[in-house]
């Protein structure tokens, strides 16, 4: 007995012995298994898995495209006169109110010359004049021999970098015109020939980089801009006593023919007008590339290319177009179109031969061809000679580009500003006036924020796509009502936290650094990853722009259509959150997110999004223009049109009340503050989450 009971002790000594060996093997592998789990998850984040199928469809040129076709059938023009003179009203007067024209017909002109070359027949007078309040043009006025008073036309330019001087266009037609007894004016547009960030250095106005762009965050326009100045451009033609102001003609090629169009419009002093290669349809500008300068804030959302046409007649109207256009939205198709819709219009003034067009096989340009269409035009309608029909120009020599500048180079009055100069003299205005604001009204605020990000409605889900896992991650596509699918990957925390972080990049979830991936999953909490719409698997495929990261052709098409890339990412970053929410019931949602993202994400939390902390990696800490240099370090998708009237990040820092983590602040060229600058900022925002009454704290790392 005595015996078995030793043999049972030693049989549990051993039994025990084994059992604790093998849990002590069992937690080893456990520790063992989760160690593995995360060195797996580890390197996979090196390479996120997609959600959405390889080689799927563009799905934002698709739906873009789609709501711009819903938006042109729609515009439907009035059978009657009294009906049409009603809609025209409503056109224009919401052309001058998106693009912030200013009509002041009081301004002084200060009209001075700096120089003058003697042709044959005439004279080319290089000349500056005030356009906007201390703000002046450079520009050269081609004047034929005699007294006259001669019929005028102003010549409005697109883009020709070298402006008004350039020998490829806008001095042949002044040349032209001249020489058959018109006085032309051609003025450098805004941005180009001299009015450059420096002079003397040719450079584009905004067609592929940010300098145009930038403007629309002063709550300015370069479109309205255009407008305001070409207006004052009739003024000053109007203002010499040589000139017939009962006889002015407007013309123009691509970007400069959207002007012709737009001043013919407004200003009834036109009388006829000659469009050159730029006469198309709003809905083909859509995912179409158009420069900022052809941009209408919101334009689809109130009237079609057909109706500013129509709001020429019955004053006459011709269109040159080029089968050989290498743009879209000018090519003959898209004309027609316009011009077929145009028409019913004019017949109802009883005004048919007032209207007509041309279609040359030619390439995008203003060509000899389109001259001698515009010659028989103005001799018709300006003149009253001929029928209208092409008419050959006189002979005409060009002059040396130098020859026609207004100023020495580098010696420019300091009043003609470029667009960097302008940018940063208003965005400085208005921040003084936002800084010396004494108290904010945070439900007005955030509706004014709402409105200038364009979201005038709230999406919702339709419908959850689940898909497999993939290397560890969920992975899931949010079907939008707003006819978007938003891809998302998933791991839950792993630990007893129910805290998850949405990480997001302006240039899509492979840019995400996978260090930060790693940080949130050893700390045992979750971790979102997101794709907002024109970045990772939601890209423009279509748009050679917008696969580098531009978002130059997504954000311009949204414009047209009221909205911005901003406000977009703002409500998928929402619909995200509510997803959260719903599903997994998390304590808490923060967001990480780098650029142009971080700054959706704090717009979400000033607009009273359900999220946690923020945290924003080299983001602006204000929309002032900076410097022309880098003004391309963050994509068109940044801007929002009139942030700088509303207030500034350190607003909606305060509005979102949350603690909010800048990581590397920079400002809106990419340069890293120094320490007097950062302390200033610091301050400011001190002060303006003070004056919200909101709670939350701000830090600079």
């Amino acid at each position: 007995m005595l015996i078995k009971k030793r043999i049972h002790g030693k049989a549990v000594f051993i039994f025990l012995l084994m059992v604790f060996c093998d849990m002590t093997h069992i937690f080893a592998i456990s520790a063992y298994q989760e160690d593995f789990l995360l060195q797996t998850s580890s390197e996979n984040l090196e390479n996120l898995p997609i959600v959405l199928a390889e080689n799927h469809a563009d799905l934002v040129a698709k739906r873009l495209r789609h709501e711009a076709s819903l938006r042109f059938s729609e515009h439907v023009m009035p059978g009657n006169i009294q009906d049409w003179q009603v809609r025209q009203m409503q056109i224009l007067n919401e052309i001058i109110k998106k693009t912030g024209a200013v009509i002041d017909h009081q301004l002084p002109i200060n009209y001075k010359k700096t120089g003058s070359v003697n042709m044959k027949g005439y004279r080319v007078e290089n000349i500056t004049f005030q356009t906007l309040p201390g703000v002046y043009t450079t520009a050269n006025l081609y004047i034929p021999d005699g007294e006259g008073p001669f019929p005028a036309v102003i010549n409005m330019l697109g883009h020709w970098q070298k402006g008004k001087i350039d020998l490829t266009g806008p001095q042949a037609v002044g040349h032209s015109l001249a020489a058959s007894g018109y006085v032309c004016l051609t003025m450098d547009p805004w941005g180009a020939g001299e009015r450059g960030t420096v002079h003397g250095e040719f450079e584009d106005h905004g067609d592929g980089n940010n300098l145009g762009s930038s403007l629309l965050n002063i709550g300015e326009p370069l479109i309205g801009i255009q407008l305001s100045e070409n207006i004052r451009g009739v003024d000053l033609l109007c203002s010499l006593p040589y000139v017939d102001p009962l006889k002015i003609g407007a013309t123009g090629a691509s970007g400069g023919g959207n002007q012709t169009m737009y001043l013919a419009a407004i200003d009834k002093r036109i009388r006829a007008a000659v469009p050159v290669v730029s006469v198309g349809t709003y809905e083909a500008f859509i995912m179409g590339s158009p420069c900022i300068c052809e941009v209408l804030p919101a334009g689809l959302t109130f009237t079609e290319e057909s109706g500013v046409l129509s709001s020429i007649a019955p004053r006459a109207l011709q269109i040159c177009s080029h089968k050989k256009d290498n743009i879209p939205a000018f090519r003959p198709s898209e004309m027609l179109r316009s011009y077929r819709n145009t028409s019913p219009v004019y017949e109802m003034f009883g005004a048919d031969e007032n209207i007509g067009y041309h279609i040359f096989d030619l390439q995008h340009g203003y060509m000899a061809k389109d001259r001698e269409a515009m010659l028989g035009w103005f001799d018709l309608h300006l003149r009253k000679v001929g029928d209208g029909s092409l008419r050959k120009e006189k002979p005409f020599e060009q002059l040396p580009e130098k020859e026609l500048m207004v100023f020495l180079e580098g010696e420019r009055n300091s009043n003609v500003l470029s667009t960097a100069e302008y940018c940063r003299l208003k965005g400085k205005k208005l921040r003084t006036i936002f800084r010396n604001t004494e108290s904010f009204d945070i439900h007005s605020k955030r509706y004014e924020l709402n409105q200038i990000l364009g979201n005038r409605s709230k999406p919702e889900v339709r419908e959850l796509h689940e898909f497999s896992d993939k290397d560890g991650w969920k992975r899931f596509a949010l079907e939008t009502s707003d006819n978007k699918l938003i891809p998302i990957l998933i791991q839950h925390p792993r630990g007893p936290s129910k805290e998850y972080t949405i990480l997001c990049n302006s240039k899509g979830k492979g840019n995400i650094e996978p260090r930060l991936f790693k940080e949130i999953i050893e700390s045992g909490k979750g971790v979102v990853i997101i794709d907002f719409s024109g970045t990772g698997e939601v890209a423009s495929t279509s748009s050679l722009h917008d696969k580098d990261g531009n978002l130059r052709t997504i954000s311009r098409s949204l414009f047209w259509l009221g909205e911005t890339l901003m406000g977009e990412w703002v409500k998928e970053l929402d619909l995200v959150v509510g997803f959260l929410n719903s599903n997994f019931h998390p304590e808490k949602i923060n967001v990480d997110g780098s650029k142009e993202a971080g700054l959706a994400a704090l717009f979400l939390g000033a607009l009273g999004g359900e999220i946690g902390d923020i945290f924003l990696r080299d983001v602006p800490v204000s929309y002032l223009f900076d410097s022309a240099e880098k003004s391309d370090y963050f994509s068109q998708g940044v801007h929002v049109p009139g942030i700088l009237k509303w207030g500034d990040v350190s607003l909606a820092t305060a509005l979102s009340g949350k603690e909010v983590t800048f990581i590397d602040p920079v400002t809106m060229s990419g340069r890293v503050l120094n320490k007097m600058e950062l302390r200033e900022f610091k301050i400011e925002f001190e002060e303006v989450r003070s004056l919200s009454g909101k709670s939350g704290s701000t830090y600079f790392k």
